[in-house]
């Protein structure tokens, strides 16, 4: 073999073993992250099914026959995404009550102190069942549960009023609960993700430029982003991004990076 292909070759392999070790100790990090959650205390799941006749609960049950444990696991992945350990200061939860029920909506996230009530609709059950797609609708629950535990366990805004009163509140928690969601593969990708608008709006357009901002700027993006709200008082937007990524940074000219960097805008 020619010296200067060998050398070329041998790097390539070396490169790729590098590569292939950086891969292995990253999921080694991951799943090391997520084992620390495993004995954290998620709160007492009192799980009730208000319409046990309903076609929605049938569904539901043969798709998830211990809900209490599939609840408390998907609250574990919620939690490592959040917070960097359980010795972080954690919004604590004693009682989490989930509910099956016969009404018009999705779900909803309710209470506060450690006493958490979340209900699910059988309708939208039913309805995201629709052509038997057993998929579908399995994918459909986990999301949904991932965003409603993020309302659980997620920190808050300080000093600048509440959910009802503030935008810039609303937005941080709809948007936060959306992105771990996105974090998790609780949407379809590219194709969920919403074009134009701001990141004032919440929901999937504040989430997905949020898990944007952990992908190119800093992996541990989400984990400070809701830590900051106990260290920036009163919380705001460019006061949060300068604390984590540093004074050059404001929210809106991110806001533009992200829309260029994803097509969305040309200029």
């Amino acid at each position: 073999m020619n010296k200067n292909l060998l050398i070329i070759t041998l790097c390539m392999l070396m490169g790729l073993s590098a590569c292939a070790s950086k891969g292995i100790h990253t999921d080694k990090r991951a799943a090391r992250a997520q084992a620390a959650w495993n004995d954290y205390f998620v709160g007492n799941i009192i799980f009730d099914d208000q319409a046990p006749e309903s076609e929605g609960s049938r569904i539901y049950h043969s798709l998830i026959p211990d809900p209490k444990a599939y609840i408390s696991e998907q609250a574990r992945t919620v939690l490592s995404t959040l917070y960097f350990s359980p010795k972080d200061s954690i919004v604590p939860v004693n009682n989490l009550y989930y509910t099956l029920k016969d009404s018009k909506g999705i779900s909803a996230k309710s209470g506060g102190d450690g006493e958490i009530s979340i209900y699910y609709s059988t309708r939208h059950i039913a309805k995201s069942f629709e052509g038997n797609d057993t998929a579908k609708v399995d994918f459909e629950t986990r999301g949904v549960l991932l965003h409603e535990l993020t309302h659980a366990y997620q920190l808050a805004p300080q000093g600048i009023g509440t959910y009802g009163t503030n935008k810039v509140y609303w937005a941080f928690i709809e948007g936060m609960a959306d992105a771990v969601r996105v974090a998790n593969g609780g949407f379809h990708g590219e194709a969920d993700r919403p074009k134009g608008g701001n990141y004032m709006d919440g929901y999937r357009r504040a989430g997905y430029f949020f898990v944007w901002l952990r992908d190119t700027k800093d992996p541990d993006f989400l984990r400070k982003f809701n830590l900051s709200t106990l260290d920036i008082v009163p919380w705001s937007f460019d006061g949060a991004i300068k604390h984590i990524l540093g004074d050059e940074y404001t929210i809106d000219g991110l806001w533009h990076e992200y829309q260029l960097a994803m097509g969305d805008i040309t200029e």
